[in-house]
């Protein structure tokens, strides 16, 4: 059965969530007051990439992702830019673009388009940063826009505290649709990134998700988020004290 509800934090069924289900988001519950245009830029232009992708073949394919991924052994400031549009398959390319989707226009509409847009490639950048500190001598390439899109949902998680996020959830046999705290989501969520990626360097994995870059970009975003909400309260401040 499909089925809507809104559950709170404590509610048993939540144990079933986290144990039995699996669970991606659809939507958030807060409509943007202002068209993303931002969002809706980088979305086409990681799209164009993507279609280009996958009219390669291997080896051309190969041969992008090298020149123009991130590389930490031979790490370049100008590979950063170019590697947050470029995937490593469809469901990479369409999970990065929904959460893009669905976390970006808020904050979009409260940065502004321009502080956005530098706020979106500044959280890619210290995103592939964090992951070549841990790997630094890896010579395989980081591709995707992971690092940028978890910068976003850092920030969403300080500016909308108390959102939710509309979910399906998959159990064993039957799939379930629910409003999530966005809060308890992106924390859930940081927290498997961080668990993981201290265990791949542990483990001294490589290739595979890039799981630090996630940590520090969501890092990243949290403090970009922070500095939005004394800025606003900053703002309100002072028209109170003109008004």
């Amino acid at each position: 059965p499909l089925r809507a509800a809104a559950l709170t934090p404590f509610s048993p069924r939540w144990v079933r969530i986290i144990y039995c289900g699996q669970m991606f988001p659809i939507s958030d519950v807060i409509p943007s007051r202002t068209v993303p245009v931002v969002t809706i830029g980088l979305i086409a232009l990681n799209a164009l990439a993507f279609l280009y992708e996958i009219q390669l073949d291997d080896d051309q394919l190969q041969l992008l992702v090298h020149y123009y991924g991130v590389v930490p052994a031979t790490f370049s400031w100008a590979d950063v830019l170019t590697s947050m549009f470029l995937h490593g398959g469809w469901l990479h390319f369409l999970g990065n673009m929904l959460y893009l989707w669905i976390f970006g226009d808020n904050v979009e509409d409260r940065l502004g388009h321009g502080l956005y847009l530098v706020f979106y490639v500044a959280c890619g950048a210290l995103a592939a940063v964090a992951q070549v500190v841990v790997q630094p001598y890896s010579p395989i390439p980081m591709v995707g826009a992971s690092g940028a899109i978890a910068g976003v949902m850092g920030a969403y998680f300080v500016l909308y505290p108390h959102s939710r996020v509309l979910a399906v959830v998959f159990f064993v046999i039957f799939l379930d649709v629910i409003e999530i705290p966005a809060i308890f989501f992106l924390g859930v969520w940081f927290l498997m990134q961080l668990f993981s990626g201290v265990g791949s360097v542990v483990e001294a994995a490589e290739g595979g998700v890039a799981f630090m870059a996630h940590v520090g970009g969501f890092a990243a975003g949290v403090i970009g988020g922070f500095i939005a909400r004394v800025r606003d309260q900053s703002r309100q401040e002072y028209w109170r004290g003109v008004g």
